[in-house]
């Protein structure tokens, strides 16, 4: 990997674990690197144990961390060759990857048409379509009006999804299951996309009932060798946000494993894709898998991967975004034995899971063999009301499944944080039930498990469950 150096200092453009993971990353590489900030956040533990720190401006995200002008000038004052964005905020703004090509620094990512293509989840279905890949029916792009909808809605049939263009994170998607449904739906999905994104346009396709949601992680660099390093099962969801994650993907049959990363190189290929990147599949009862959707940026979920091939995806962005080619092959995308990830929010799972904030009194990561935790919390840290919510993540490697699941099971009854309601407890739940260690679980397993925990005198009660740990 000699080729091409890498860079003599990274900008990160983010905040919390993920930022504290590119840190690592760069230091392991022997990267210089600068933590980008807002105010709220100069006490965070990646702005402390950043090379450097910059400001970038105050609380409010589209003042710091979705200000371009922000990041870059954070870049260029402080030397940086390259930025990355983790996930979130900019890391599929191709805005962004474009003024940096405009001001000689590299983005670790994939070039700016390629994000802004597969950003439009109606045009990057019709070339996956156009690839190959098998796709979920549905509108070949964006609706125009309620006739041109009902008419698809007809030839397609109910029940469908309509879903935003520019969609993410369930926001300007709706269910319909009749014509009334979908007379209804349409403009509320429109007025929530058109809010949450800026564009109002959405399509339609077939809602396919039960489904599992499994994804494909694959790294591509610049001399076309495009790597599908495993699947992961990230079917236990709330409102669409993944709670719980494992790879490889379990009961899955081998034939459908070998479709989904087959489909996942072709369609990266087609894209002409660079960097990591993850495509997502829908998966039926029957082990039909559907292309969804194609994320331009590292995946929260990542760790999974990593646990079960031994690659550092995150290093391999910034080796591949410095030049170097890909010196993987197909034989490390075999997983070795079992890993699970929970992800804890500040949420209170007593209370509709609203966001909690406060300051952290207590905190206990746990640890033992298979156990890794990837987490910026610290006793005494506050946590902000600007960001995402999620506090850290727990991976569990085992040998096996079972082993996977007992460790986690056990790094979940050591995890002690106070101050602030959090879901340790409700993942515990999740962990411990006969649905997931039958691994029998599919997209509608959360409003399963919490309407089985309501009619049982409601929900678990995290701040108790913490009080008795300590």
């Amino acid at each position: 990997m000699s080729e091409h150096p890498l860079f003599r200092k990274i900008l990160i453009a983010n905040r919390g674990e993920i930022a504290l993971r590119i840190l690592r990353a760069c230091h392991d590489l022997g990267v210089r690197a600068v933590v980008a900030y807002s105010d709220v956040d100069r006490e965070s533990l990646p702005v402390r144990l950043a090379d450097e720190a910059v400001c970038i401006g105050p609380a409010q995200a589209a003042r710091s961390y979705n200000n371009i002008p922000a990041i870059i000038s954070a870049a260029l004052i402080t030397g940086c060759d390259a930025i990355h964005p983790g996930y979130g905020f900019l890391a599929e703004n191709p805005y962004l990857a474009e003024v940096c090509a405009q001001v000689g620094v590299t983005f670790i990512g994939p070039r700016p048409e390629v994000i802004e293509l597969m950003g439009n989840k109606a045009e990057a279905r019709k070339m996956m379509k156009r690839a190959g890949l098998p796709i979920v029916p549905g509108s070949d792009g964006p609706l125009e009006n309620l006739a041109a909808a009902r008419q698809i809605a007809r030839r397609i049939g109910y029940p469908l999804l309509v879903k935003a263009v520019a969609g993410g994170g369930g926001r300007g998607m709706r269910v319909v299951r009749d014509e009334g449904d979908l007379v209804r739906a349409l403009p509320l999905a429109q007025a929530e996309a058109e809010a949450a994104f800026g564009n109002g346009e959405v399509y339609l396709e077939r809602y396919i009932a039960r489904p599992r949601h499994v994804e494909v992680q694959i790294l591509a660099d610049h001399f076309g060798n495009v790597l599908a390093v495993g699947e992961r099962d990230c079917s236990i969801q709330r409102r669409h946000q993944k709670l719980v994650e494992e790879a490889p993907a379990p009961n899955l049959p081998r034939k459908t494993r070998d479709t989904l990363l087959g489909a996942a190189v072709k369609g990266a290929k087609a894209a002409r894709y660079t960097n990591a990147g993850t495509l997502e599949f829908l998966v039926d009862p029957g082990g039909n898998a559907y292309f969804m959707e194609m994320n331009t940026r590292i995946q929260v979920e990542h760790p999974v991967t990593e646990m079960t091939t031994g690659i550092d995806l995150v290093a391999w962005q910034i080796r591949i975004a410095a030049g170097q080619r890909l010196t993987l092959d197909q034989r490390d995308r075999e997983p070795r034995g079992h890993a699970i990830e929970c992800r804890i929010t500040a949420e209170d799972a007593t209370n509709d899971f609203a966001p909690s904030v406060g300051t952290v009194e207590m905190y206990v990561a746990p640890g033992g063999p298979g156990v890794r935790v990837d987490s910026h919390l610290y006793a005494g840290y506050s946590v902000p009301p600007y960001y995402d919510s999620l506090l850290g993540k727990i991976i569990a490697w085992g040998r096996d499944r079972e082993e996977a699941t007992a460790r986690m099971e056990r790094a979940l009854t050591e995890t002690v944080i106070t101050g602030v309601p959090q879901t340790v407890s409700f993942l515990r739940s999740i962990v411990a039930g006969d649905e997931f260690r039958a691994a029998t679980y599919d997209t509608g397993f959360i409003p399963r498990l919490v309407a089985r925990q309501i009619q049982a005198s409601g929900p678990i009660s995290d701040d108790d469950e913490v009080v008795a740990e300590t």
